[in-house]
């Protein structure tokens, strides 16, 4: 009988460990953040030293998580030269995770920000360190959970300077725009007492509606579905982060943020007043869309270029 009962949790072990929902590890998540908000990176602007300390920080951590290279480098250097600034040399980050499939899903987050003004460090830190931060964890847990499609991780830069990251990466990009199924931008996850992370672009791609609701709560964070019909004017976000790029080009987006908070655009925009409880299940929100998609990408229509 004893002999009976091992074999039987044996065969349930697998099942059992199905139904566990995987979750990012918290302090990492929470470093990532708190390195990148530092007053040392100077509020991350593009073109600016504080930038540069932010990409050598980021390469360290392509490099821990496992990252796949493209052409032998993470960097793809892109010039700026718009209304609101001239930079002679911006950098996306760009790795990537291989699956069985040629089809790819795109995930980006921006790791610049506004820089000083008035003497004062605008850190970033939900806008968007916290974004980046989920992505690094989001790499990490597909590191050791391998996708059926290729996953591309684009830590892109020049977001603040009007969305110039995500121009330069489809401007010249390291895989056919055809084979990318999916765009899933993330852009300040880490702020909201209300346990609310939005995910906008069913209204756009409704054909994604029905996989973001079988999205679960965690504990401290659920999905809500919005902000993406223009008749909203200002509450639509289709315009507001790089997932506009990707939009664009008829290429399928989600844009997982929260609503605005007083800290934003703020010099208090700081790693101090990151919600520590919510923003770690964010983040596993976003990897359960990520492992749903992957697991259904095929299953829907191909997008136009």
């Amino acid at each position: 009988m004893k002999k009976l009962l091992i074999f039987a949790f044996i065969l349930a072990a697998p099942v059992l460990g199905l139904a566990q929902k995987s979750k990012p590890d918290a302090a990492v998540l929470l470093r990532d953040v708190k390195v990148l908000a530092a007053d040392s990176m100077q509020g991350r602007l593009s073109g600016t030293q504080g930038n540069l300390m932010a990409q050598e920080y980021l390469l360290k951590r392509f490099q821990e998580i496992g990252l796949k290279t493209f052409n032998d480098t993470y960097k793809q250097h892109f010039r700026i030269d718009s209304r609101r600034a001239q930079v002679e040399q911006a950098t996306n980050l760009i790795g990537y995770i291989s699956g069985k499939s040629e089809k790819v899903i795109v995930v980006t987050a921006h790791y610049d920000h506004v820089g000083q003004r008035d003497g004062d460090i605008y850190n970033g830190a939900d806008d968007n360190a916290s974004g980046v931060g989920a992505l690094l964890a989001a790499a990490a847990h597909f590191t050791k959970q391998p996708p059926k499609h290729t996953i591309i991780f684009a830590a892109l830069d020049g977001e603040e300077l009007g969305l110039q990251g995500a121009k330069a990466f489809l401007d010249n990009p390291p895989v056919p725009l055809a084979s990318i199924l999916l765009n899933v931008n993330m852009d300040m996850l880490s702020i909201n007492d209300k346990g609310e992370l939005y995910a906008s672009g069913a209204f756009h791609y409704p054909q994604l509606k029905p996989y973001l609701q079988k999205v679960k709560p965690r504990k401290n964070a659920r999905l809500l579905l919005g902000h993406d019909d223009p008749a909203l004017g200002r509450d639509d976000w289709t315009g507001q982060s790089d997932h506009f790029r990707f939009h664009e080009r008829g290429i399928p987006y989600v844009y997982f943020g929260v609503e605005d908070h007083p800290h934003y655009h703020k010099p208090s925009d700081d790693y101090e007043n990151i919600n520590p409880t919510f923003y770690p299940d964010a983040a596993a929100l976003v990897i359960d869309f990520l492992e749903l998609m992957d697991n259904h990408m095929d299953r829907l229509p191909a997008h136009t270029q």
